[in-house]
């Protein structure tokens, strides 16, 4: 077994990047067998607001943890759909076998396939695939000694930057839908910012963050993520040039309130009118 590379080595973590992306677009092809084909969708929220998982979820990250542990069988794993594998070692994977899985059901392409990569609990590299349409989102950072982000389409991998002068009267606003808001005051925080902005869109799920690395849009706010939900884009949306934090401004590994920004100029602007008023549930 080859030696795992540390942390501060820039090859180490390019390596690692590549191995993700390697997993993450192999797992692909699991996806599209299930893509816009009959499916059976249960409901795991218990009773709660509706959470689907199909086959295809399972599947995949069945896979990817089958790959990881037999590339790397002494680091850690996290994942949605099965028991998180505990390790010793500094470096944990988290994986979202499909994030989005309302848009996965209903044919939309805005899912993606998530893993990334977690080292002494510091975000380090991240991929999202999205197979249908053959684009795999990667990013470095924030504390890769390599950082950078990057899409890789057609064979063809180049760097992505967020837009760097984009201000919130200007803006394009994302969010995955309405309901995700959990409270009336939350709900009134993300109005105040979406007023400021000169336009406001719902959908997206994961793709949304990468359109923001991309440059295509400025501003996703959300609430009730998990932490799987963003920790492997965190590297992409730093890596691009972007700013991704929780509603307080602090770390958005853990999930919950996030907030991100094409630029550190546009996300004070934004966090100022999102806390601008009551925040409590």
């Amino acid at each position: 077994m080859a030696e795992t590379p540390r942390a501060t080595d820039r090859e180490g973590i390019r390596d690692l990047l590549e191995t993700a992306a390697a997993i993450a677009e192999s797992a692909g092809a699991i996806a599209l067998r299930h893509f816009r084909k009959p499916l059976d969708v249960e409901d795991k929220s218990a009773g709660e607001d509706f959470d689907p998982v199909t086959v295809a979820d399972r599947e995949i990250e069945s896979f990817i943890r089958k790959e990881l542990v037999r590339r790397h069988p002494d680091h850690g794993i996290l994942g949605e759909e099965e028991a998180a594998l505990e390790s010793d070692s500094a470096y944990r994977w988290v994986i979202d076998p499909i994030d989005g899985t309302r848009a996965f059901v209903s044919g939309v392409p805005a899912w993606g396939i998530l893993l990334g990569l977690t080292i002494d609990g510091a975000c380090a590299a991240g991929v999202m695939h999205q197979p249908y349409l053959g684009e795999t989102f990667l990013g470095s950072g924030p504390d890769a000694p390599d950082r950078g982000a990057w899409l890789r389409r057609s064979g063809s991998t180049t760097p992505i930057a967020s837009r760097r002068n984009a201000r919130l009267s200007d803006a394009i606003l994302y969010s995955t839908h309405p309901s995700m808001f959990e409270s009336e005051a939350s709900r009134s925080a993300f109005d105040r910012v979406a007023d400021s902005c000169r336009m406001m869109r719902y959908g997206g799920d994961c793709y949304s963050y990468c359109l923001l690395a991309l440059g295509q849009i400025d501003l996703v706010i959300e609430e009730g993520l998990q932490p799987y939900d963003i920790i492997p884009l965190i590297p992409i949306i730093v890596g691009s040039g972007g700013v991704v934090t929780n509603w307080q401004g602090g770390d958005a590994s853990a999930g919950g309130r996030i907030i991100a920004a094409a630029n550190e100029t546009l996300h004070a602007q934004a966090l100022d009118t999102l806390n601008s008023g009551p925040l409590s549930k």
